[in-house]
C-alpha cells in the first residue's frame, strides 16, 4: 500500500503462479494434461510456459468462486484502478458479466428500461430471469443508418410510464462509439429508486485515458460490465464486472456463481491481473497514442473521398452526448459498397482483418497493440478498394435499425410452444428465437417480437450481402421458429 492506496504495480495472481511454477509440484489433480506432458502437440503449439500455468484452483492459488487470497487481492486492485467499490474477475466473457449484472438487478416479472440496440447477452439474460424489457427505441442517424444513444426525455418518459421498473441499462459506448448522457441517466434512475447498469464492453479505455467520455463508475452507475479483452489487452474471454458502493458484494458473487465455471482459467485470470497493472501504470500514455492514431486515420480516410469516417462532429448534446474518439467507424455506402463487402475485400484481397462490416459501415478496432505502419496499410487498402470497386450507390439499403414490436416477454416466447416456418411465410407471426448479424451481435429479431415485412427484407438483404447471420435453430436461416 502506498499513501493509503493499493500498489498498482502488483499482480497477485501472476506472482502466485510464478511462485507455483518454481515449486515443481507433482500434479495428481486436474487438468489432465499434467502441465502439458500428456498432450505434446498442444504444448508445442502453446508453449511449455503457457500450459505449465494452466492449473486448477488450490490453496496457494485461491478459488474464483470464493476468493480469499490472491484472487481477492487482484479484485481489490482492479476495483481501485477502475474507481469501483467492488470488482469481479469474469472468465466467461463480457456476456457472462452482462448476464450477471442483469440477473443481480432483476427477477421474474420485473421491468428493466433499456435501448433496443443492446447486445444479445442482455436479452439472453431476460430469457434466463423472466424480466420484462421496456425499450427506449433509439434515434437513428438516417445518413449513416446507425442507432444513436438514448435521449434524456425518452428515458424520463419511460420512467414516468413504468415507475416500478427496477433498473435502466445503458450502452457506454455503442459499437460505433456513440455515448448517451450517462450521468444524467444515472441521476434520473436513482431519483426514481432504480439501479443504473452500464454495458461497457467497448469502454475499458474510458477508465484510463484522458479527454474520453465519462466511465460508468465515474458517473455513479451501480454496475458495469467491462470487456477487458477488447481495448484493455487481456486474453479473449476475460472481463470485469464492476459494482458501486450501494451493491451487495456477496449477493453479486452468488449470482455470478449461478452460471460461471467452477474451474476458472488461470490463463484468463492472470491476463486480467497483468493487463489491469499495465493500464493502471501506463493507461494515459497508451490510450493517448490510440487517440492520436485514430485521429490521423480518420483524417486520411476522409481525404480519400467517398468514405465518411465519422467522429465528434456527430455530438448533439443528447442522443449523441459524447463520442469515443478511438472508434474508427467508416460509412461506405457512398462508394456503392455495403460495409460487409468492404470488410470481405479487405480480408480476402489485402490480408487485413477489421472488426466488422454491416450494411453501411465498417469498424476498424484500434487499441493498445496497433502500429502506425499497420494503419497506413489500412488507409492505402481503402483508397485502392474505392478505385477498383466503386459503383453507383442507388438502391442500396441504408437502415441498420428497425423499431421492434414486442408482443410477449423474451422468456415466455423462448420457451413457448413453437413451429418452424419458411422465412418468407413468417410475416405477422411472433418470433421465438434470435436473428442477428455477428458482429455486432445486436438482434434484428429477438424472442417475443413481431416479424414484419421490413424485417424480412432486411434479413434477406443482409444474407445476400454476405453478413454472418446467427441465432436461429436453422443455421441456413431458411426457416424461423414462431409461436403457435
Amino acid at each position: 500500500m502506498k499513501n493509503g492506496k493499493l500498489d498498482q504495480s502488483r499482480a497477485p495472481i501472476y506472482e502466485a503462479l510464478e511462485r507455483f511454477r518454481k515449486m515443481r509440484v507433482v500434479p495428481f489433480d486436474v487438468p489432465g494434461h499434467k502441465r502439458g506432458r500428456g498432450n505434446p502437440e498442444l504444448t508445442r503449439f502453446l508453449g511449455e510456459q503457457c500450459v505449465g500455468v494452466d492449473v486448477n484452483s488450490m490453496k496457494p492459488l485461491d478459488n474464483l468462486c470464493h476468493p480469499v487470497s490472491v484472487i481477492r487481492e487482484a479484485e481489490q486492485l482492479a476495483a481501485e484502478a477502475f474507481g469501483a467499490a467492488h470488482a469481479f474477475l469474469m472468465v466467461g466473457g463480457t456476456t457472462s458479466s452482462v448476464q450477471s449484472m442483469v440477473l443481480t438487478a432483476c427477477k421474474r416479472g420485473d421491468e428493466i428500461i433499456l435501448p433496443r440496440n443492446v447486445h444479445r447477452s442482455v436479452i439472453n439474460a431476460l430469457v434466463l430471469c423472466g424480466a420484462i424489457p421496456v425499450y427506449v427505441n433509439p434515434e437513428v442517424d438516417h445518413r449513416l443508418g446507425i442507432s444513436l444513444g438514448m435521449k434524456r426525455e425518452q428515458v424520463a418518459k419511460a420512467i414516468e410510464e413504468h415507475p416500478n421498473a427496477v433498473a435502466i441499462l445503458v450502452n457506454n459506448p455503442t459499437y460505433y462509439g456513440i455515448c448517451s448522457d450517462l450521468k444524467a441517466i444515472v441521476d434520473m434512475a436513482h431519483k426514481a429508486g432504480m439501479l443504473c447498469l452500464a454495458d461497457e464492453a467497448h469502454g475499458t479505455h474510458f477508465y484510463f485515458g484522458e479527454n474520453l467520455p465519462i466511465s460508468a463508475m465515474a458517473a455513479g452507475a451501480d454496475m458495469a460490465s467491462v470487456s477487458m479483452h477488447k481495448s484493455g489487452g487481456s486474453l479473449t474471454q476475460s472481463s470485469f464486472l464492476l459494482a458501486g458502493p450501494n451493491m451487495q458484494e456477496g449477493y453479486i458473487r452468488q449470482i455470478i456463481n449461478l452460471t460461471q465455471t467452477t474451474s476458472g482459467s488461470y490463463l484468463l485470470m492472470s491476463s486480467l491481473d497483468i493487463s489491469r497493472r499495465n493500464l493502471a501504470l501506463r493507461g494515459k500514455e497508451v490510450f493517448k497514442k490510440v487517440c492520436d492514431i485514430a485521429a490521423y486515420v480518420r483524417e486520411e480516410v476522409n481525404q480519400i473521398g467517398g468514405y465518411y469516417a465519422f467522429g465528434k462532429e456527430l455530438i448533439n448534446g443528447d442522443s449523441v452526448y459524447d463520442f469515443d474518439p478511438t472508434k474508427l467507424s467508416i460509412h461506405t455506402l457512398d462508394i456503392g459498397l455495403a460495409g460487409i463487402e468492404v470488410y470481405d475485400t479487405l480480408r480476402d484481397d489485402y490480408d487485413i482483418q477489421i472488426e466488422f462490416g454491416d450494411l453501411g459501415n465498417i469498424l476498424a478496432y484500434l487499441s493498445i497493440g496497433d502500429r502506425w505502419r499497420d494503419v497506413e496499410r489500412l488507409v492505402s487498402a481503402l483508397a485502392e478498394i474505392r478505385r477498383r470497386y466503386q459503383k453507383d450507390p442507388s438502391g442500396m439499403l441504408t437502415q441498420e435499425y428497425i423499431d421492434p414490436e414486442v408482443v410477449v416477454s423474451p422468456q415466455e416466447a423462448f420457451y413457448a410452444d413453437k413451429e418452424s416456418l419458411p422465412l418468407m411465410e413468417t410475416e405477422g407471426r411472433i418470433c421465438s428465437e434470435f436473428v442477428m448479424c455477428y458482429p455486432p451481435g445486436i438482434p434484428i429479431l429477438a424472442p417475443g417480437e413481431k416479424i414484419t415485412g421490413d424485417i424480412l427484407r432486411y434479413i434477406n438483404y443482409a444474407k445476400e450481402k454476405g453478413c454472418n447471420m446467427t441465432g436461429p435453430a436453422d443455421p441456413d436461416i431458411l426457416c424461423l421458429n414462431v409461436l403457435k
